[in-house]
């Protein structure tokens, strides 16, 4: 595109920059890490190859944490690496979500890695006492082989991030990195993290250390591992959005932003700030594509530029901002991401870095369509080639189900207060509410078991669980004493 090229302004010359230095790590709850190399990898095929080789070339420990590891070819690929990995003695651990694996990847998938060595553990499955934490999900997606290299972005394990050329299909659009550096020894003790929330904690000395991990390159970084609760990615990207000066380019694949987010997004743009917002055109998970849409006419109105995609779905979730200062992780713009989830984004301080974003953004946008407001209504500018919609498996599961809800909940509670315009691309939303309302009112009437009998359930759920954890609460040298018996 001949007119998205915006002038950025010399290395550490705005408040961004110098916020960088000096409050990052207070505001994202991420220490300051320097001396690291990064390298911005784009695609599946791009890092596929990347990561098993690392883990063909693993001497001491590979930890692999990914939201889904599909039973499926490349699904194949990196079990046969690590059960090949495992028999040469290296120290394989994988971590996955039971939700985002669920309909995905077969038991069998897993005993055959068990068999044959590797520690595989499930991040928050389904328990009794816990009948709300499906909510919490591991969406990180994160690899590190001898505490020496480390990769990590947007990209799940799957055939979708590599495409189906024998039916035309090119490969969800994602991004990652590959870190060498100080940064690894946070990255692993990410994984030690949630590693320990399964079960027994990795010993000390099998970590990555900072006494063993040389100066690789001149790249400053934070590596921000989200969870639930901590919204540290949250506070750091309202800022970002706060005071960037020049620019802000967002690639997201949920965006659901906050009522403070769109605000702060709207803010700047008011202020000059060349913002704009590269979303999917065609989403994998439908409800959350159209509460996106359902937020672009305040950000339009504001003078954010927004575009979307036009081939196969787009799933990076990245930043770029005032020529200095960039993001690649696992973390959406919405609630889920930002308040449930463990994630793990990386922050990068570096010009140089940062212009290879914008490049590559650049690159995106001329495989997208921008959305334009054309007398007081929505319309796509003009269409791309290249892009393909055809139909995808889903990829989702019960985070993207509680971003969808919270847009959903925004859209309906604006039309009954009326405290906002509601623009034609909410009328779906507001569709779905009101049928979805109207059933619900029509089975409490004419059936009303079907809603007593799963609410009773429920509640009584709910209810023993809080009476255990309260016996627990008051009583735990007694609880103590009686699992040691």
């Amino acid at each position: 595109m001949s007119d998205t090229r915006t002038m950025l302004p010399p290395p550490f010359a705005t408040p961004l920059a110098a916020l960088a230095s000096s409050g990052f790590s207070r505001i994202a709850d991420a220490a300051l890490s320097e001396g690291n190399a990064i390298e911005l990898l784009r695609d599946g095929p791009e890092n596929f190859p990347r990561w098993l080789d690392a883990i063909a070339k693993a001497e001491r420990n590979v930890h692999l944490e990914n939201y889904i590891l599909q039973d499926d070819k490349i699904g194949h690929a990196f079990a046969d690496a690590l059960i090949q990995a495992a028999a040469r003695k290296v120290r394989c651990r994988v971590l996955y979500d039971w939700m985002g694996c669920r309909m995905r990847t077969r038991p069998i998938f897993w005993e055959k890695l068990r068999h044959a060595g590797v520690e595989v553990r499930c991040y928050n499955p389904p328990r009794f006492g816990n009948p709300l934490s499906w909510i919490s999900r591991d969406h990180r997606k994160v690899l590190c082989v001898d505490g020496q290299v480390a990769f990590t972005g947007g990209l799940c394990i799957g055939d979708d991030w590599m495409g189906h050329p024998d039916r035309n299909i090119p490969p969800w659009r994602d991004t990652a990195i590959a870190i060498r550096g100080p940064a690894v020894a946070d990255i692993d003790a990410a994984f030690a993290d949630s590693w320990k929330t399964t079960g027994k904690p990795i010993p000390r000395h099998e970590l990555a250390s900072l006494k063993n991990l040389e100066k690789a390159g001149d790249f400053k970084a934070w590596v921000i591992a989200g969870r639930p609760d901590e919204m540290s990615l949250y506070r750091l990207e309202q800022l970002v959005a706060e005071i960037a000066e020049e620019s802000l380019w967002l690639t997201d694949a949920y965006f659901v932003g906050t009522t403070g987010y769109v605000h702060a997004l709207c803010g700047a743009a008011k202020a000059g700030v060349d913002v704009r917002l590269l979303v999917p055109g065609s989403n994998d998970w439908p409800i959350v594509g159209a509460l996106s849409r359902a937020g672009y006419r305040a950000l339009l109105e504001a003078g954010v530029r927004v575009f979307e995609w036009n081939g196969p779905m787009l799933h990076a979730k990245t930043a770029v901002a005032d020529g200095c200062w960039s993001r690649v992780g696992s973390s959406n713009s919405n609630l889920a991401s930002w308040t449930s989830n463990r994630e793990l984004d990386v922050t990068i301080q570096d010009p140089e870095f940062a212009a290879q974003m914008a490049d590559m953004f650049e690159e995106d946008l001329e495989n997208a369509t921008e959305i334009v407001l054309d007398a007081g209504k929505m319309r796509r500018a003009r269409s791309t080639p290249g892009g393909t919609r055809r139909s995808r498996k889903r990829y989702a599961g019960r985070s993207r189900l509680m971003a969808g809800a919270a847009g959903l909940g925004a859209t309906v509670g604006a039309a009954l207060t009326r405290h906002r315009a509601l623009g034609s691309a909410e009328a779906g939303v507001l569709a779905t509410g009101g049928v979805t309302a109207t059933a619900i009112g029509l089975i409490a009437v004419f059936l009303p078991r079907l809603l007593a009998y799963p609410l009773a359930l429920a509640a009584i759920w709910m209810g023993l669980t809080l009476l255990v954890r309260a016996w627990r609460t008051r009583w735990p040298r007694r609880n103590k004493a009686s699992e040691k018996a």
